[in-house]
């Protein structure tokens, strides 16, 4: 009964995860197919996280330098195109953070299931996508 449960619980949780991968399950012991995905989800979890994104503080002095030098040949006071430059900057620089930190996971999780694609076709499951 513990075992049938085990597997159940297993059964859910690696479906769960890896919805997007399709197999052909055709002659496949469905005990043994649930165990080998499970220890290639375990795998995958080794993927290392990608954290670089855009600094808003990078992003501000970027922009600070673009306004003061845009201002400056504008004939206008440096200091305050170096102020709006910055502002400028930063926002930019939180909206870019916030697009890369996306893109980082959309990637993170990508590769776990290309990770676990790999692991079950070496272990001799038809993946279909």
């Amino acid at each position: 009964m513990m075992k049938k449960l085990l597997i159940a619980a297993l059964t859910f949780c690696v479906f769960s995860a890896q919805a997007n991968i399709i197999y052909d399950k055709s002659g496949v012991d469905e005990k043994d197919f649930i165990y080998d995905e499970y220890q290639c989800q375990e795998l995958s979890q080794q993927v290392q996280k990608s954290h670089e994104s855009r600094s808003a503080l990078g992003s501000a002095a970027k922009g600070a330098a673009v306004g003061a030098i845009g201002s400056a040949i504008g004939g206008g006071s440096g200091s305050e195109g170096a102020k709006k430059g910055a502002g400028i900057g930063v926002a930019l620089g939180l909206l870019g953070g916030a697009k890369d930190r996306k893109e980082n996971e959309a990637n993170y999780q990508a590769e776990k299931e290309l990770v676990v694609k790999n692991c079950m076709s070496d272990r001799g499951y038809r993946v279909l996508n």
